[in-house]
């Protein structure tokens, strides 16, 4: 009775702001409430031997303080114990972009809008996945959206655009990840204008080529999963999808007894974000903080693993005006269907979590990330 009461007022809420001229609200109420992890952050004095990079597309304390109110007060991400503030603008724009915004985040390095992988001068840029390699670590990438998208580029492959997205798809041949998992079959085959198969020449350069869930489950590194034509199915009809990626990510990295550095990307919050669909968005937010969830009682079991999260960028100008927290509604607006340039959240737990504080530039939380590989 209670929620079709708030149903109701919602209604007539948004009735009254069609006559009045003011902000018409999206009102929504998750029907995925869940009960978030408790973890103790191990001692600062252990050894960083592991490092999960999380990334939260377009996810500013905007969107986060709206999917607080969705599980009625409590996250996961409430686990982090250091917290920062990134500023996200390139080289060439206020206003960045996930091709420049990742870069920084993988690289250290700012860069100009669309680059991926490159400086504003277009000079490769390497990141932290890189340098993790050559140090004997494993690597990983787990992501909801395909390939050719922006922020996984930037962890693995160079362009100057991020929409030569052939060119980026073949940069993965010889990225020399060894834990690749996500979506966009398409983009390695039938998208393609030159007739390349570049799952073929995957599997020529040692990959194993999982298709499926089952597949990706039982093979051994290196391994790329394609688990669907284009993005992973929304996050209300994948299920546990994401989280058994990136668990299955943890169980064979962690088999490498000098460490390994995976990055984790909430994808397509950005994408729904950019939709202004707060439904499809929060569900993806909520997805990605239960993996967080799972990822921090791993790290706690460990010991050894510093646990970073932040957003390359902030979507939709959005608002939070209206709800109830007993009831985890919420009623929103957006003034945009773009990115903003206003300073992003960065959590960190874990050993060497106690640097993770301040302000900061994106390149600059890059790099302390990366001062921890070694």
């Amino acid at each position: 009775m209670k929620n079709t009461i708030l149903i109701a007022v919602a209604a007539a809420v948004l009735v009254s702001c069609k006559e009045t001229g003011e902000p018409q609200l999206q009102y929504y109420q998750t029907p995925h409430t869940y009960d978030v992890v408790k973890v103790q952050e191990p001692p600062q004095t252990n050894e960083v031997r592991n490092i999960i990079f999380m990334i939260g597309d377009g996810m500013g304390l905007e969107q986060v303080s709206c999917a607080w109110v969705l599980n009625k007060g409590k996250l996961n991400l409430d686990n982090f114990t250091h917290v920062g503030l990134s500023r996200t603008w390139c080289t060439n724009a206020l206003i960045t972009d996930s091709g420049a915004g990742g870069t920084a985040l993988a690289a250290g390095v700012k860069t100009a809008y669309s680059h991926v992988g490159t400086a504003a001068d277009t000079t490769d840029l390497y990141s932290i996945l890189v340098d993790a390699k050559k140090l004997g670590k494993s690597t990983g990438v787990a992501v909801t959206c395909h390939f050719a998208d922006a922020t996984p580029c930037d962890f693995c492959c160079h362009n100057e655009y991020r929409y030569n997205q052939e060119d980026l798809i073949a940069d993965y041949v010889t990225c020399g990840v060894d834990y690749l998992a996500g979506g966009g079959l398409d983009w390695f085959t039938t998208k393609r204008t030159d007739g390349r198969d570049i799952t073929k020449e995957m599997a020529a350069a040692g990959y194993t080529v999982a298709l499926s869930e089952e597949e990706l489950m039982d093979a051994d590194l290196p391994v790329i999963g394609l688990l669907s034509p284009d993005n992973l199915p929304v996050a209300g009809e994948r299920g546990d999808l994401f989280r058994h990626m990136v668990a299955r990510g943890l169980e064979e990295l962690s088999e490498n007894e000098n460490g390994f550095v995976m990055m984790i990307e909430g994808s397509c919050i950005d994408d729904w974000l950019h939709g202004n669909d707060i439904g499809k968005a929060m569900e993806e937010l909520l997805d990605f903080d239960r993996t967080l969830g799972d990822v921090l009682k791993w790290a706690e079991k460990d010991g050894h693993t510093l646990v970073v999260m932040t957003a390359d960028h902030a979507t939709g100008c959005l608002t939070l005006q209206d709800g109830n927290l007993e009831d985890g509604l919420i009623g929103v607006h957006f003034a945009s269907e773009s990115h903003n340039g206003i300073a992003v959240p960065f959590y960190a737990w874990g050993p060497g979590s106690e640097k993770f504080t301040g302000i900061k530039e994106n390149s600059d939380w890059g790099k302390l990330v990366g001062s921890f590989v070694k």
